[in-house]
This record gives C-alpha cells, sequence and structure tokens, in this order.
C-alpha cells in the first residue's frame, strides 16, 4: 500500500520560509519522479514542482526561483524548501507522483498546510 505522509507546514509571515517533508513507504520510490502540488481554497490543485529519479527538477512559473524539490532516495524522502514566501501560497500542499495520472489512480492524501500572512 501506497503511502505519502506529509509535514512541514505551518503559519508564516510573508517573506518567510518553510521546508516540507514527504516520507514514501510502499513504492519503490528511487525510480518514481515525485511531485508537490498545491490546492488554494476555490482553486484547482496544481503541480508546483516535481523532481525525477535522477534529480532533474521543473517548476511552476509562480513559485520558480523561490522553491526548491529535492530528495533523498536513502530514506525514501522528498522535501520542498520554500523561500521567500507570499501570501498566494498559502494552500494545502500535496506530495504525490510527478504523473497527475498516476497521482489521481494513487489518491490524495491530508496533505499539510502553509499559510502565509502579510
Amino acid at each position: 500500500q501506497v503511502q505519502l505522509v506529509e509535514s512541514g507546514g505551518g503559519l508564516v509571515q510573508a517573506g518567510g520560509s518553510l521546508r516540507l517533508s514527504c516520507a514514501a513507504s510502499g513504492i519503490s520510490f528511487s525510480i518514481n519522479a515525485m511531485g508537490w502540488y498545491r490546492q488554494a481554497p476555490g482553486k484547482q490543485r496544481e503541480l508546483v514542482a516535481a523532481i525525477t529519479r535522477v534529480g532533474t527538477t521543473n517548476y511552476a512559473d509562480s513559485v520558480k526561483g523561490r522553491f526548491v524539490i529535492s530528495r533523498d532516495n536513502a530514506k525514501n524522502t522528498v522535501y520542498l524548501q520554500m523561500n521567500s514566501l507570499k501570501p498566494e501560497d498559502t494552500a494545502v500542499y500535496y506530495c504525490n507522483f510527478a504523473s497527475n495520472d498516476i497521482a489521481t489512480l494513487r489518491g490524495w492524501g491530508q496533505g499539510t498546510q502553509v499559510t502565509v500572512s502579510s
């Protein structure tokens, strides 16, 4: 059974930083491209960052230059370092497979709430 457990969210002032973690189990983590998604109230879920099994990264334009995704295959963990946070980054953040189709098949966990105050 695939388990992806997100942690590290919280309340932070604009300009601050947070580091999200996602611990994976039940999958061959090292061979899978992973992603961080977010969903703000009233908006669709969007992929903000993805990382391939070899560490190639890709970012949504809205977070490029501020967020950094990384992975530790030895720990089956993927991270999202979020810097220079803005109020518009406020959302529930989810970890899942980078492929939206596969992510949808797997389903979504509870995510971790990130709230950025102005």
